[in-house]
């Protein structure tokens, strides 16, 4: 009886979509082949492996035996055995460990796509953490799997994904550029060289708190009163009632707001909503087509 443990050199390129192909070598060190002859009797039924057997990371495909013969100069030809193993990789510790939190935070970049382009805290704040979500991810995984020079099959699908990560927050920059570009150009035009005194419903909202419809005329001064200041005065004079203009705009608040959010999205931010998405989805057909 005779324990043995071997190592195998592998491929990683494929890593962890990859089957690697090992095999175990037995020959006799002093007696060649005129001495001893060493031959697999029923071929591969010669080889037996306990049913129960099993490996963290692979399983077996198949095994097979072969045998051949290895010259040396020095003593001449030497009878060799060969145990091929064909061993697959189990992909699904990956999938969960680094496949699917890629694909979630690709994902949750596009979230971004869908908030006004004014609020800049909440969408720069999210594309922040996405790219540093995905940073932590490639770091774990690269501390975690065998140094290597080539690149990996899942070194592609990292990088491609932080690629999509890093495209959204450069798409937000390229939206809140243009905007304050069209902003400018129309304050020309309009002869107004402050926004204080008179701005659009949009404007007025994301300054005061306040909802304003377009179609009421605003005069705003420079330091506008709170919202809830507003509404408690009115309530106290008993004049909410005799105020039809505050009433009707009340009333169309639920309508005006989705309204007034679709026209504060930029024409990238609706390209990118169909773009990213069909790209990335694109990219993850292609990418488990060529690996599996």
């Amino acid at each position: 009886r005779i324990t043995v443990s071997a190592m195998c050199f592998m491929d990683f390129s494929r890593f962890p979509l990859d089957t690697q192909n090992c095999s175990l070598e037995l020959e006799s060190y002093a007696y060649n082949e005129d001495d001893l002859m060493l031959y697999w009797k029923h071929g591969n039924k010669s080889l037996s492996t306990d049913e129960h057997i099993s490996l963290s990371q692979f399983f077996i495909e198949e095994f097979s035996a072969s045998s051949g013969l290895a010259f040396y100069s020095s003593t001449g030809w030497y009878n060799r055995l060969f145990i091929n193993f064909a061993l697959r990789r189990h992909i699904f510790f990956f999938v969960l460990q680094s496949y699917f939190p890629a694909m979630l935070m690709v994902m949750l970049s596009w979230v971004s796509f869908w908030i006004d382009r004014r609020a800049v805290p909440a969408r720069v704040s999210l594309g922040i953490t996405t790219v540093l979500t995905m940073s932590t991810i490639m770091t774990g995984v690269s501390a975690s799997m065998p140094q290597v020079s080539y690149i990996k099959a899942v070194d592609v699908y990292l990088w491609i994904s932080f690629l999509f990560v890093f495209l959204s927050v450069i798409e937000y920059a390229a939206v809140n550029y243009l905007t304050t570009i069209e902003e400018r150009k129309q304050l020309k035009k309009r002869g107004k060289a402050s926004g204080m005194y008179s701005m659009d419903a949009v404007q007025a909202m994301a300054f005061d708190g306040c909802f304003h419809d377009t179609d009421v005329d605003m005069d705003l001064t420079p330091f506008p009163e709170p919202c809830e200041e507003s509404e408690t005065r009115a309530s106290q004079t008993n004049i909410s009632n005799a105020d039809p203009p505050r009433l009707k705009r009340k009333r169309s608040l639920k309508g005006n707001v989705g309204r007034i959010i679709l026209q504060n999205n930029h024409v990238i931010d609706t390209y990118s909503r169909i773009i990213f998405p069909s790209v990335y989805i694109v990219f993850n057909f292609f990418y488990w087509g060529l690996y599996i």
